[in-house]
């Protein structure tokens, strides 16, 4: 079974964890705690995670919890716009300088304010033939700041306004009483100076602050599409039309029409509009966009199609088995959007300090203000130093440097086919230094081959007996409603044998041991030998031939019937399995990454054993965890991590799940189960063994870009608030410095889309 298949309606549906709504007018790290507060205060809310990158908030309510209009109503009553929560993520045909019009506006406004400080920066000699014919009358420097601080300022005032009716701070309130306050000085200075006097006023400041933080919002913004650029692009593999074949021949139909059942033409080079079957016709189709994979899929009657892929130059007819949100594609884009919308344990650090931030920083500026005025400074100096430090605090660094990160990491890594929900699994899964492969279907094909079928003890290997059919028919019969790769392999032989398969009553499963069952009257069982050991079968003569198929790597199951003198031995089983092309060569790069590699396999241990030595492994040093039974292996996990290891568990298969959610990483096979998926916080969409380290490599990189976007995040504060109280900065560089703290984390963030694994 395949992701992609796996991924189908036949799959258990999973609830959402949560309501998505977007958010406007956030702008910093102390907006995210203020909007969580908000939330969080409504009755029936359980949790609320806001993302100041992805502008959302995610949501999970009770049962019996408030509607989505209470949520946004909210989040309006907080001060905020509640939004679509896809609006950052649609594709966009918007120009590449819209938004750009009020920064314009701006710089035009607050040029000719600035001329004479850039003068100041002239050699003396050349500063006194220009003069200071430059400098602008009180009156004009007035008429050009007051529109930009207070038309084009307004956002600030608006929001710092409802953060103040919430009793708590945010960038824009800083912004606003730093710009207010150097406008307001100005103001007086010009209208309490004597008549004639030239005295030196503080427009320029007030109108190059409020520019420069536009720019740096609009900067931002910009860059916030570059990182949502991998999860827009998955959405915009959903093709406008599909050609539905009806009563009416071949008729073009919106897309959101389409129902279950409809049969579709897709002609070449056109993208496959649902997931369906392919009814006639045949053809190559590209997934790369969904799985990484580069080479073309051959697809011909009764294979699978998923929704998304582009078809090659064969035309199909398919019929659609899924639509909507239960396609593959739709249920890949949910995976990626809970990982972006997620917060890494290294985020609550942040959250903390952004709670109590801005109320800090207005106490540092007004300690700075008296500290200043009150050792004899003039006071108009001593306030442009305070408004510095308003301006070069403004926290919005913080509440990017780990959102973007994420998101940039996550989006990069679907692209090759890796896909992150959890976004603590992506935070740990650098630290990893010991990772456990279940055998069957993650470091094997996992399609076992029933090699023969032995009915004398004193059969040999070399010359093995055919198989008697009516014993396979037994054993198929039992076993044709098992999920199992072994009887899977059954059935194959059987359906090859041209054989036809009886039903089998009172079937009963036994979870890592076998199945029973009743066909024509006779009770059986079949399972593997430990089962059998358990349930007082002696092979007796039988012992020799079963330990030398499991000293050659086969796995032995045992075919036994019931009577009143207890178990009777009919037949035993010899299936084997091979090595997934490349496992060999990806164990020995995560070994070479310093990692311990182990094994764990329900197999008996010469069958895992001999399978390990194929795959490079080393028994003798412990890499070998044999007879492990499916309820088991979440102990060993657990064993494993003892000693403060971190473990990362990769498995495919439903008996799987329970070490994947043990494991501090769990990695699900892309051809693997549904429920192993939801189990693993990483899901590598290929079977591809290689595709761990490139899930670690991935994780390293986001990590390290974490922790440089938060250390100069809190650089830009630490050393930039003493710099402004001392006065090594005045207000325009200080707010050239906050805006390019928000550019500098986006950037840095973005330099993640050039990963390749």
């Amino acid at each position: 079974m395949t992701l992609l298949s796996s991924l189908t309606p036949e799959a258990p549906a999973v609830a959402p964890d949560g309501l998505d709504i977007g958010i406007g007018g956030m702008t910093c790290a102390s907006c995210v705690a203020r909007v969580e507060k908000a939330l969080l205060k409504v009755p029936g809310v359980k949790t609320a995670s806001v993302n100041l990158a992805t502008e959302s908030a995610r949501v999970l309510v009770s049962a019996d919890g408030p509607t989505e209009a209470r949520l946004r109503r909210a989040i309006r009553d907080a001060g905020y716009e509640p939004r679509a929560a896809d609006t950052v993520m649609q594709p966009s045909d918007a120009s590449a300088w819209a938004g750009f019009a009020p920064v314009g506006v701006g710089i035009a406004l607050s040029l000719p304010l600035v001329l004479p400080m850039l003068l100041d920066a002239l050699p003396e000699a050349l500063l006194n033939q220009v003069g200071m014919h430059l400098m602008l009358p009180a009156w004009l420097q007035c008429l050009l700041a007051t529109p930009v601080q207070f038309v084009l300022g307004a956002r600030f005032y608006r929001a710092g306004w409802h953060a103040l009716r919430a009793g708590s701070g945010n960038m824009d309130l800083l912004v606003a009483i730093g710009t207010s306050a150097g406008w307001a000085l100005s103001m007086w200075l010009w209208l309490s100076a004597p008549s004639g006097a030239m005295v030196h006023l503080y427009f320029e400041s007030s109108a190059v602050v409020v520019t420069l933080v536009l720019l740096g919002k609009w900067l931002e913004t910009r860059a916030k599409q570059h990182t949502t650029a991998a999860i827009r692009a998955l959405h915009g593999l959903r093709p406008a039309v599909a050609h539905l074949l009806g009563r009416d021949g071949e008729v073009d139909v919106p897309i959101g029409e389409v129902l279950v059942g409809d049969r579709l033409a897709i002609k070449p080079g056109e993208r496959v509009p649902a997931d369906g079957l392919v009814l006639e016709g045949q053809t190559e189709v590209d997934e790369s966009m969904l799985t990484g994979e580069p080479l073309p899929v051959h697809k011909t009657a009764d294979t699978t199609l998923t929704g998304g892929s582009i078809n090659g130059d064969g035309r199909v007819v398919m019929q659609v088995t899924a639509v909507g949100q239960e396609t593959v594609l739709s249920r890949i884009i949910r995976l990626v959007e809970d990982a972006q919308a997620a917060k890494a344990p290294i985020q609550r650090l942040v959250d903390r300090v952004s709670r109590v931030f801005v109320p800090v920083v207005i106490v540092l500026a007004a300690i700075t203000l008296c500290a200043w005025w009150l050792t004899g400074h003039p006071f108009e100096q001593a306030l442009i130093h305070a408004v510095a430090v308003l301006v070069i605090a403004c926290p919005c660094a913080l509440g990017l440097a780990t959102p973007a990160a994420i998101m940039a990491g996550t989006g990069v890594a679907a692209k090759y086919g890796i896909l992150i929900k959890d976004a603590q699994a992506l935070e740990l899964a650098h630290q990893v230094d010991i990772i456990a492969f279940d055998k069957t279907g993650t470091l094997t094909v996992g399609q076992p081959r029933l090699l023969a079928i032995y009915i004398k003890p004193d059969a040999l290997i070399a010359a093995a007996q055919p198989p008697e059919p009516e014993l396979l028919q037994i054993a198929a019969a039992i076993q044709s409603g098992s999920e199992h790769p072994l009887a899977a392999a059954v059935m194959v032989a059987a359906r090859a044998a041209g054989l036809s398969i009886t039903t089998a009553s009172q079937v009963s499963a036994v979870p890592g041991r076998g199945t029973l069952g009743t066909v024509g009257g006779q009770a059986y069982k079949i399972g593997s030998l430990r089962w059998m050991d358990s349930l007082g079968l002696d092979l007796g003569p039988w012992l020799p031939l079963s330990n030398q198929l499991q000293e050659q790597g086969a796995t032995v199951s045992a075919l036994v019937s019931e009577s009143p003198f207890g178990l009777e031995l009919c037949a035993l089983l010899s299936f084997g399995d091979e090595p997934k092309p490349g496992a060999k060569e990806a164990l020995a790069a995560l070994r070479q990454r310093g990692m311990r590699i182990v094994m764990i396999s329900g197999d008996n241990q010469g069958a895992a054993e001999v399978m390990a030595l194929r795959l490079g492994l080393r028994p003798d040093q412990g890499e070998v965890m044999a007879n492990v039974l499916p309820g088991e292996k979440a102990n060993r996990v657990q064993a494993l991590k003892a000693g403060g290891h971190t473990v990362a568990m990769v498995g495919d298969g439903i008996n799987d799940a329970p070490a994947l959610a043990a494991a501090d990483v769990g990695m699900a096979m892309g051809n693997g189960t549904d429920v192993a998926m939801h189990a693993a916080g990483i899901t590598l969409m290929r079977g591809d063994p290689f595709l761990v380290a490139a899930a670690l490599a991935i994780s390293d990189r986001t990590v390290r870009k974490i922790r440089q976007n938060l250390f100069w995040a809190f650089v830009y504060n630490v050393a930039g608030i003493p710099l402004a109280a001392l006065g090594f900065l005045n207000p325009v560089l200080a707010g050239a410095a906050m805006a390019m703290s928000s550019v500098s984390v986006m950037s840095n963030a973005l330099l993640l889309k050039r990963w390749k694994p």
